[in-house]
Formats: C-alpha cells, structure tokens, sequence
C-alpha cells in the first residue's frame, strides 16, 4: 500500500505544482493588465484549489502508514528531530505543506468575499504565490528524482 500512495503523492504533486503555478500567474496576470475576474479565472483558481485539497489528503494517508512513521514510533521524537531525513519526513514537510493549504484555502475564501476584480486577483496571486514557495521549499527533492 506504502509504494502506491507513494507513487500517487508523487505523480499528484506534479500536476498540483503545475496548477498552483498557472493560477499564480493567471491571477497576476490579470492583476497586471487590470482585467475582469470572469469565471474562466474562478475555475482555475478552483481546480487549482481541489489539486492541492487531494494532495493533502494523499499526503495524511502516506504519513500515516509511511515506515518513517513507524520509526518514529518506535524511537520517539527526540531521536526524530536529531535525524534530518525523518526530521523532513515527519514534521518539516508536512506542517510546512499543511501551512501553505491552509494560505491557498484562505486566498479562495477572501477573493470571494470581495466585488473588486483587482482585489479577487491579488488576493488568490499573492496567496497561491507565496504557498507555491512554501510547497517547492519542502519538497524530499532528492527522493523524488530517483
């Protein structure tokens, strides 16, 4: 079960990066060229949005039944936090992803609290850009090449 959700997370994680990115650069495109919020916009932010809720899911069901998470249970946190891999594994990687969900789910839910195109813009740019950061800067990247 580990290998296949494994391999779903990871192969999820490519279009969920590639999402966040086109709706980070269509939410500051149209910022830039002062353009109306239509729903072409509202779709992508959303699909966008859905990629990175299913990632999350993925991700809570390989936490839990990773070998990294039975090392940890075995061994305790002291002896996780002192090891780097586990240290990314088990705590760096998914809280620093949890975070940058939670600022993609809040920049969805402020765009549409607002009437103003510009603001709808740079409410989900500024919020996916900045989760997209968060999400490249804890990706195992060493993991996921091989």
């Amino acid at each position: 079960m580990y290998d296949s959700v494994l391999g779903l997370h990871s192969y999820w994680a490519y279009a969920t990066l590639g999402l966040l990115l086109i709706a980070t650069l269509n939410a500051f495109g149209g910022l830039s060229s002062k353009r109306v919020f239509t729903p072409k916009d509202r779709q992508i932010s959303m699909i966008a949005l859905i990629f990175s809720h299913i990632q999350l899911l993925l991700g809570f069901v390989l936490y839990f039944v990773s070998p990294y998470f039975e090392t940890a249970k075995q061994a305790g946190m002291g002896a996780v936090m002192k090891d780097s891999t586990l240290r990314l594994y088990l705590v760096e990687h998914p809280l620093i992803n949890i975070i940058a969900i939670a600022l993609i789910t809040i920049g969805w839910s402020k765009h549409k609290k607002t009437e103003d195109n510009q603001a709808k813009f740079k409410k989900i740019g500024y919020m996916y850009a900045i989760a997209l950061v968060l999400l490249l800067s804890r990706i195992p990247w060493s993991a996921w090449f091989n």
